[in-house]
């Protein structure tokens, strides 16, 4: 078996971490080409995400935010490089070692690929291709490593005549084959008289190879380069151009029910309030999906079966011909914590889901709409919220564009008074009409309520927690939200003093966020200042704080501030 004794620790080290980016580099690559989800980083991070227990996602989004699928991912290429680093420590002393630390990450990789939702028999390629890249290059790095050699060749060691007096040994300085039987002896001496003793190394054919520095670098920075390139063309190809090009492509047919004009006073315009209207690059982003999924409208479609007296199957031509109605909707994430970032509001065009689905024709005793998205993820709808006749819409546009693809593009569920969770699903591809006793959405087995009907809340925007003012006349302003219900009164206090009411920006409907703002005479010193709704059906927020899970936060958003 192969040994590689003469390499360093540091270079062994060295050529794993290459041959690691190497491996990953060529499956980015080919994964450009099946499909972005089959590259195994991306597979063994969609993995990770479904068998973290739901605390810890909890975590995570409190503590990383929208950014917490990247820290996920960054911390799948750290244990990776780490391993790496490992494999080429190991591989110094076998090669097979190596080897064989890939096929592991490999097996690894493939079970995670086949294991996600509509995996196919082409998902595996990316993962065994890029292994067996990362394999080659193993060894391809370390014999360059080890490719330099002694000046003498093996022929002319051989010829040499050793020192007078100072036969060649092998040992603790005693001849090879001193003391023992003549025919052992022998074997290690040339034949006639003036025979030299060799090495046992030399007896295999040739010195020892030396290690060879230069040789190492320029091999790394070949692996580095074929590492890079891959990546960058993966990404690339993994339709991300052809989609944006799509999506640029569609024409907005106009809404054959379009909302009204934004009320005059629905915005306060006062410095650090959230406007009301979410720009589309700022509206939040809270998902399961690691990887935006690509989705060509033109290969849209959506399916509707189950407990439905006809299956429909719609094609995102077909959705564009109906008639599209237009709504200022609010969303809310469920994982947010009270006075947290995670709710918007936008106008959507799209059409009206309870229509759609009379196509299909729902059976009286479904109560659950299972969709699932392009991606796999999975969520819960109650039938009876879509069919009431609010705006619940298979979205097509938001704030009078196309829909992002981070947002859903092509097509994404919009339902007003429920957490995203149980509603908002992005990248739609499929409805099921099915029961709540029959099926579970991807969240209610991690310890989420299956239904999530939106809690009435207030934010403080304006001033900011530990923020700094001037005494004297001050402004406190925010956004209260009881989506499908609205908020009919906003109290403010200071101090744990007298409740005040705050004035109300106008609405266009129940189903938005509503601004709010009260004068304060800001005396010098430190001041607590907290806030409450009550929404239209006379339900004031409780004051008991709850945490996100299982079915949304309650409390009062509360700030302290410095007046000097």
């Amino acid at each position: 078996m192969q040994r590689n004794t003469t390499v360093p620790a540091w270079a062994g080290a060295l050529a794993g971490l290459t041959c690691g980016g190497v491996a990953l580099g060529v499956a980015q690559l080919v994964a450009g080409v099946v499909g972005p989800t089959t590259f195994p980083v991306v597979a063994v991070g969609d993995a990770t995400v479904d068998l973290t227990p739901a605390p810890v996602k909890d975590f995570a989004i409190r503590a990383f935010g929208e950014n917490d699928k990247a820290v996920l991912l960054g911390g799948v290429l750290v244990v990776l490089a780490a391993v790496a680093a490992l494999i080429g420590l190991l591989s110094r002393r076998r090669l097979l070692f190596g080897h064989l630390g890939f096929v592991l990450f490999g097996v690894i990789g493939v079970l995670a690929v086949v294991t996600r939702p509509d995996a196919g028999a082409l998902d595996v390629v990316p993962t065994v291709v890029g292994v067996a890249a990362g394999a080659w290059a193993l060894g391809w790095l370390l014999r360059r490593a080890a490719g330099g050699t002694a000046s003498r060749t093996p022929a002319a060691a051989s010829a040499e005549p050793a020192p007078s007096g100072s036969p060649r040994q092998d040992g603790a300085g005693e001849p090879e084959g001193a003391g023992k039987p003549e025919g052992e002896a022998g074997a290690g001496m040339t034949q006639g008289r003036g025979a030299v003793q060799r090495p046992a190394v030399m007896r295999a054919g040739g010195e020892a190879p030396a290690f060879d520095r230069r040789r190492l670098l320029t091999g790394v920075a070949g692996g580095v380069a074929v590492a890079g390139a891959g990546a960058v063309l993966g990404q690339q190809l993994g339709g991300r151009r052809a989609v944006d090009a799509a999506r640029g492509g569609v024409t907005l047919p106009r809404a054959a029910t379009p909302a009204g004009p934004v009320p005059a006073g629905a915005d306060l315009r006062i410095g650090g309030l959230s406007p009301f209207v979410t720009p589309n690059r700022d509206f939040y982003r809270v998902d399961t999906a690691l990887v935006v999924p690509q989705v060509d409208p033109a290969e849209w479609t959506l399916r509707i079966h189950g407990m439905v007296d006809r299956p429909v199957e719609l094609t995102f031509a077909d959705l564009l011909k109906l008639p599209l109605t237009e709504a200022d909707v609010t969303l809310a994430c469920v994982s947010n914590e009270v006075g947290g970032p995670y709710v918007g509001n936008a106008r959507w065009l799209g059409a009206r889901m309870a229509d759609v689905l009379r196509r299909a024709g729902l059976r009286a005793d479904a109560d659950m709409l299972l969709s699932t998205s392009a991606d796999g993820f999975t969520c819960g709808t109650p039938v009876d919220v879509v069919m009431d006749g609010r705006d619940a819409l298979f979205a097509v546009a938001m704030n009078g564009e196309v829909l992002p693809v981070d947002h859903g593009f092509p097509v994404r569920q919009v339902v007003p008074g429920l957490y995203g969770y149980v509603s908002a699903t992005k990248w739609v591809v499929d409805i099921k009409v099915t029961r709540f006793d029959r099926d579970q959405a991807y969240w209610t087995p991690r310890g989420w309520s299956a239904m999530g009907p939106i809690k009435t809340q207030s934010r403080i925007d304006v001033p900011k927690q530990g923020g700094s003012l001037k005494a004297g006349p001050a402004t406190i302003a925010g956004v209260a939200w009881a989506q499908h219900t609205g908020v009919d009164a906003v109290e403010v206090r200071v101090d744990r003093g007298q409740w005040r009411e705050a004035r109300l920006a106008e609405v266009p409907g129940p189903d938005t966020w509503r601004q709010w703002a009260i004068d304060w005479t800001a005396a010098p010193g430190e001041h607590t200042i907290e806030v409450r709704a009550t929404d239209a059906s006379g339900r004031t927020q409780t004051e008991q704080s709850a945490p996100p899970a299982p079915d949304g936060a309650s409390g009062w958003h509360t700030v302290t501030v410095q007046v000097a």
